[in-house]
């Protein structure tokens, strides 16, 4: 199996700009075959804290950490929350 490293350091060489997250895992997995997705979230995170200036690894690893926090959850706002806000812009916009 893979150390973080060692995929941190294959996110590094892989990732391009504009990269789809999809894309990225699935070039990850052609290397390591056993990585999991979450495995590979780590690495990218460990690879961002290593290199700063790594802001395609930065947005992935960002982007599939809210999405495996939010898997299924919904968010709504309520009829009275919107008229709530469209009222508050109104105001701002008659001063």
């Amino acid at each position: 199996m893979a150390s973080i490293q060692e995929i941190a350091l294959a996110l590094r060489s892989i990732a391009t700009p504009g990269m789809k997250p999809k894309a990225l895992r699935a070039a990850i997995r052609e290397r390591y075959p056993d990585v999991s997705k979450k495995e590979i979230v780590r690495a990218a995170f460990y690879a961002v804290t290593e290199e700063p200036s790594a802001s395609e690894l930065h947005h992935f690893a960002l982007t599939e950490r809210i999405a495996e926090d939010n898997d299924g959850e919904v968010l709504r706002v309520s009829k009275r929350k919107k008229k709530r806000h469209a009222d508050a812009e109104k105001r701002s916009q008659a001063h």
